[in-house]
């Protein structure tokens, strides 16, 4: 892969990075201990009553979902960019073979190939 590609792979992944980490922060916190985990903060409202608790819970367990899934999207563009440091970067994880350009520039983090990716 030409290093032109690559550098503007990595910039699009130090975005993303970017714009996940800045989203997670808006309503969780990183946690120190363990690397890629977030925890989602209680939206604890003072002096509420029953049907304000039900939508904190609701609220609370809605943006469980919502980090969960950005935990897991930051986590593959985190290791994206690892290996591109390591020189890794676009071989598939299953097969080996190389990852097809078209594809990384859809999606950068990918971690197999197009037809690894329709047999996971």
């Amino acid at each position: 892969m030409d290093k032109k590609l690559i550098e503007e792979l990595k910039k699009k992944l130090e975005l993303e990075k970017k714009s996940l980490q800045k989203e997670l922060e808006s309503f969780a916190t990183e946690d120190p201990k363990l690397k890629h985990n977030w925890d989602t903060k209680y939206p604890n409202r003072e002096d509420g009553d029953k049907d304000e608790e039900a939508d904190e819970v609701q609220e609370y367990d809605n943006k469980l979902s919502l980090e969960y899934s950005m935990e897991l999207k930051l986590k593959d563009v985190s290791n994206a960019l690892e290996k591109i440091e390591k020189g890794g970067y676009g071989i598939c994880e299953n097969c080996g073979k190389k990852i097809d350009e078209k594809r990384l520039l859809a999606c950068p983090e990918a971690k197999t190939c197009l037809r690894c990716g329709k047999n996971s």
